[in-house]
């Protein structure tokens, strides 16, 4: 698997300020730039730019009702996500799912798929989470499939792309919409 021999070599953590400026430099790695293209998650192909900053890592941090795990092999940070607690209208719970990033080198090694279980277990451990929510950019059906085979599935709702806000990217076409995604937790 590219440098991890097994998934059981992973640690999972939660991070804190002291890990902000490593969780930009993966998130970035991750979607943005030339480095991106080593793995199958970039951005670059339609968003120039930064993916995050460190103010919006600080933020997840320091959010009472969200997590930022972290996944370290060997000491070195290779992947994260962002757990968010989100009340239902109809009163049940959800997690909100993002900022998952997987190093570039160890994408397409079950990585990804071993932080997602993990993340969704945490949900339902740490808030009693009843389903996962996530937003995907529409323009990635590869993206939208792998997490389809995960048992995530399409909403039919659509959001906008928040254009002229650079914190999110600098889009490089103009028909970018997020999807939403929802899975029903154990």
């Amino acid at each position: 698997m590219r440098g991890v021999t097994t998934t059981a070599e992973l640690m999972f953590g939660i991070a804190g300020e002291a890990d902000v400026p490593e969780v930009v430099a993966l998130v970035e790695s991750a979607y943005r730039g030339e480095a991106s293209r080593a793995g199958w998650t970039t951005e670059a192909d339609y968003l120039d730019g930064q993916r995050t900053d460190p103010e919006a890592v600080r933020e997840v941090v320091a959010d009472p009702d969200s997590v930022l795990l972290t996944v370290r092999h060997e000491g070195r940070l290779v992947s994260c996500c962002h757990l968010r607690r989100s009340p239902e209208p109809d009163g049940t719970l959800a997690a909100y799912f993002g900022m998952f990033a997987v190093s570039p080198g160890l994408q397409g090694a079950g990585v990804g798929r071993r932080v997602l279980a993990e993340a969704e277990a945490r949900a339902v451990r740490r808030w009693g989470a009843a389903r996962m929510v996530m937003q995907v950019v529409s323009v990635r059906p590869e993206l939208i499939a792998w997490y389809e085979r995960r048992g995530f599935r399409l909403t039919g709702e659509r959001l906008p792309f928040p254009y002229g806000d650079q914190r999110f990217g600098v889009p490089r076409r103009p028909d970018l919409e997020f999807v939403v995604l929802v899975k029903p937790l154990p």
